[in-house]
């Protein structure tokens, strides 16, 4: 199959991310991957003594992240191949691959996510959350000439049918409008590790209204906070919508 379209969505955790895979879901010429890289990362960080159903997460996905992007490169399943990453998972991997593939950046703001992320990973530090692993992969493009498109996720949620349509037309595809809803309920493609994570996925049957957060941000998360605001401020002069 050639021309295949091949995707990798680049995002923090907490960030609509599996939104994004759901709607591409929908699509019948893509295929989706859900963090393929996962396991790779369990295997050669501190994380797996402190992530949710880790050994189902070992036993379901390849370990050896040089594998893992060989396959996501071979595949040629469908002519547009989705995979959702998160950024931190690509550790010291080579990135030659990346000036193949269409990047896209998933970030959010750090006020709203860190209190999220913090309800299943306690006390996070900046390494788990991945806004100093964006910045470094937008200069890493930079020093490349690999040009990224960047999504913010409230933009996302307050016009998707906008952004989704800016975000088909830098990928070379028509934008669909199944792409806006789907049936509530698990998806084949969810990882291991959805029951701790897609409760909300689950429930939902299109892009959930934006909703800012109301209760008051966490104290002990404010040094964090501090840590990551730089980095998602310059991540946010370049999202579109």
């Amino acid at each position: 199959m050639a021309n295949i379209k091949r995707i990798c969505l680049w995002s923090g955790p907490r960030n609509i991310s599996t939104t994004l895979m759901y709607a591409f879901a929908q699509r019948q010429d893509t295929k989706v991957f859900d963090e393929p890289l996962y396991a790779y990362y369990l295997s050669n960080t501190s994380a797996i003594a402190y992530h949710p159903g880790t050994q189902d997460i070992l036993n379901s996905l390849e370990h050896d992240g040089k594998k893992v992007i060989a396959k996501m490169m071979s595949n040629q399943e469908k002519p547009v191949l989705f995979f959702k990453n998160m950024t931190h998972h690509l550790l010291d991997l080579n990135r030659d691959f990346m000036k193949e593939v269409y990047n896209v950046i998933l970030t959010r703001d750090p006020v709203e996510m860190l209190p999220s992320f913090d309800k299943v990973i306690q006390n996070p530090s900046i390494e788990d959350v991945g806004y100093a692993n964006h910045t470094e992969l937008l200069n890493y493009f930079e020093t490349h000439q690999i040009q990224p498109i960047v999504l913010d996720s409230k933009r996302v949620l307050l016009n998707p049918k906008k952004v989704l349509t800016e975000l088909c037309e830098f990928i070379g595809i028509p934008f669909n409008d199944n792409m806006l809803h789907w049936e509530a309920g698990p998806r084949v493609e969810d990882g291991t590790w959805a029951k701790f994570w897609y409760a909300n996925i689950h429930k939902s049957t299109g892009f959930l209204e934006y909703k800012p957060k109301t209760e008051p941000f966490p104290k002990h998360l404010k040094p964090l906070l501090n840590e990551c605001l730089p980095h998602y401020n310059k991540l946010l002069k370049y999202a579109i919508g």
